[in-house]
C-alpha cells in the first residue's frame, strides 16, 4: 500500500500509472473510485485510501459509476513473493469455486483449507468465498456496462448458477440492482466488446513483434494495433482480437465465445496473455536498483501464451532450433492435428490429439518427438498439472521447458532463464551484477535481456533439455 502523500498527489493529479494500485473511499458519498476518476476531487479529510476495492467494499463502500472500479487494472502487492496466494487466486479467477469445493481447490494447492483461510484473512480481510463473489459481482458491472448482453446471460457469465442468486449479491456488493445499473448504464457495442485496462507505460510494439515473429497461421494474427487468436476453455470455443488503444490505456477487446459461461475465466486468461495487471513502474524500479548497469525498455510485458500445455509444446518444439524453425513445427502441428475453426483456422491440438499421432512428419529427432508425445499422454491423463515445475520428472523435460513454460503460459514473474542462449549472450549488459538480485522479478529481466537481441530474428536462444 502507498502512503498517504503518494496517494493524495496521485488522485489530484489523475495519474494514470496509479490506477489499480489503490482506490479512494469518499465518506460523504459512500462510494469508492479509481485515482483516475473525472469527478470533481473531494477534500482530503473526506476520503480513505484502500489497497484495492475489496478492502474498500469490506469497508462498506460501493463503486463509482463514472469511472467503474471494476474495469482498473489488478495491483496484487504480494505478487512475485507469495506464490500460493497468487496460484490460489488464479484459480479462483478461473472459476474453481464455481466449478468445485473449496476442498477440491486446497486439493490442487496441496494445502489444507484452514491454511488457505488464514492467507486470505491476513493479505485480502475476506474468506475465499467472499472474494470469488466479490470478483464475480465486479464482472457482471463491467459486462452491464460495456455489453448489451441481457441480464440473465450476464449472471451464468459471472458465474452465477441462479438469476435469484445473482441479484441478492449483485445488490448485496454494489448497492444497486442489475437491471437498475443497466439502465444507467448508456450505449454499449451491439458485439461482444470489453475494454481492459492497463496502467501506463505499456512497450506494445515489443509485445506486438514478438508475438509476430512466433505467430501460427489459422491460430493466430498480429496487426499494427492488435493480436489475436482462437481459443477454447474446457468445451466453449471462439477467438478474441485485441487492439491496443494508447490513449484510453487499455486494449478493446471483440470476443465471440459459444459458451458464455467460460467468459470469465477467458477474460481473466486474456488479461494474463497480454500482462495488463503489472506494475511495471514498481517492477523497473526495483529492476534499475537491483542492476545500475542495465538500461531498461520501459512497460515491457511478458508475452504469454494461452495455455500452459501449449506453452510446454512450444517450449519442446522449440528446443535446439531457431525461433523460425521452431514457429515451422509448431505451424504444422496445428495444420496437422488443430481442431478446424472454419475460414482455414484452427484451434491449439489437444493433449489427446498430440498423443495419439506418430508425429512423424514432424522434422525433428525422434528423442523430442517421443518427448512431446510423452508430456502430451501424461497433460490428458489424471495426474497432469498446469504447474511446469512438476513436469521436469517427465523424460526429455528439463528446466528450460519447464521454466519457459511458466514464464509464457502461467505469467509467473519471477523466472530466470540462465540456460537460455538469448539470455547467456546479453549478460555482459549485466556488468557483472548477480541476476538473483533481481528476484522476484527475474521474469522481466529476462525479458529485458531478450529484447536486446531483438534485431536477430534467426538467433538461436532456445536451450536444450536432452
Amino acid at each position: 500500500m502507498l502512503d498517504p502523500a503518494q496517494c493524495r498527489q496521485a488522485r489530484l493529479a489523475r495519474d494514470a500509472r496509479f490506477d489499480g494500485r489503490f482506490v479512494v473511499g469518499v465518506t460523504t458519498t459512500g462510494i469508492y473510485c479509481r485515482p483516475i476518476c473525472p469527478a470533481t476531487p473531494s477534500r482530503e479529510g473526506h476520503v480513505r485510501y484502500f489497497a484495492n476495492a475489496l478492502a474498500a467494499a469490506e469497508a462498506g463502500f460501493r463503486p463509482c459509476l463514472r469511472c467503474r472500479p471494476d474495469s482498473a487494472p489488478d495491483s496484487p502487492v504480494w505478487r512475485g513473493t507469495h506464490t500460493t496466494l497468487e496460484r490460489a487466486l488464479r484459480l479462483i479467477d478461473e472459476g474453481a469455486l464455481q466449478a468445485g469445493t473449496l476442498t477440491e481447490l486446497c486439493g490442487r494447492l496441496g494445502i489444507g483449507e484452514r491454511y488457505l483461510r488464514r492467507l486470505f484473512e491476513r493479505h485480502l480481510g475476506v474468506s475465499p468465498k467472499a472474494y470469488a463473489q466479490h470478483r464475480q459481482c465486479l464482472f457482471a458491472k463491467q459486462l452491464l456496462h460495456q455489453t448489451t448482453l441481457p441480464v440473465t446471460d450476464i449472471a451464468y457469465a459471472s458465474g452465477f448458477r441462479s438469476l435469484r442468486r445473482f441479484n441478492d449479491a449483485f445488490r448485496e456488493r454494489i448497492g444497486l440492482a442489475p437491471r437498475d445499473l443497466r439502465r444507467r448504464a448508456g450505449k454499449a457495442d451491439e458485439d461482444l466488446t470489453l475494454w481492459l485496462a492497463y496502467r501506463p507505460p505499456y512497450a506494445w510494439e515489443v509485445l506486438r513483434d514478438f508475438h509476430a515473429d512466433r505467430a501460427i497461421e489459422g491460430l493466430e494474427w498480429v496487426g499494427e494495433r492488435h493480436v489475436g487468436r482462437r481459443i477454447r476453455w474446457g468445451e466453449a470455443r471462439g477467438e478474441f482480437t485485441a487492439e491496443h488503444v494508447p490513449e484510453r490505456h487499455a486494449f478493446r477487446v471483440r470476443l465471440a465465445l459459444d459458451d458464455l459461461r467460460a467468459l470469465a475465466p477467458v477474460v481473466r486468461r486474456i488479461r494474463r496473455l497480454l500482462d495488463l495487471d503489472a506494475d511495471t513502474a514498481t517492477i523497473e524500479a526495483h529492476l534499475g536498483r537491483a542492476l545500475p548497469g542495465l538500461a531498461l525498455i520501459e512497460g515491457l510485458r511478458l508475452p504469454g501464451v494461452w495455455s500452459p500445455f501449449e506453452a510446454g509444446v512450444r517450449a519442446i518444439l522449440g528446443q535446439q532450433v531457431s525461433i523460425v524453425a521452431a514457429r515451422r513445427l509448431v505451424s504444422r502441428l496445428v495444420a496437422e492435428l488443430g481442431e478446424p475453426a472454419g475460414d482455414e483456422r484452427r484451434h491449439f491440438p489437444t493433449p489427446t490429439a498430440i498423443a495419439a499421432s506418430d508425429l512423424a512428419w514432424l522434422a525433428m529427432p525422434g528423442a523430442r518427438r517421443n518427448t512431446l508425445r510423452r508430456f502430451a499422454a501424461w497433460y490428458a491423463g489424471d495426474e497432469a498439472s498446469d504447474e511446469p515445475a512438476d513436469w521436469t520428472a517427465l523424460k526429455g523435460i528439463g528446466p528450460w521447458t519447464a521454466n519457459y513454460a511458466a514464464l509464457r503460459g502461467t505469467g509467473a514473474p519471477d523466472v530466470w532463464l540462465d540456460g537460455d542462449a538469448g539470455v547467456r549472450r546479453a549478460l555482459h549488459r549485466l556488468d557483472g551484477a548477480d541476476p538473483a538480485l533481481a528476484a522476484p522479478w527475474r521474469s522481466y529481466l529476462t525479458l529485458q535481456l531478450w529484447s536486446l537481441d531483438l534485431s536477430h530474428p534467426h538467433r538461436r536462444s532456445h536451450a536444450d533439455d536432452r
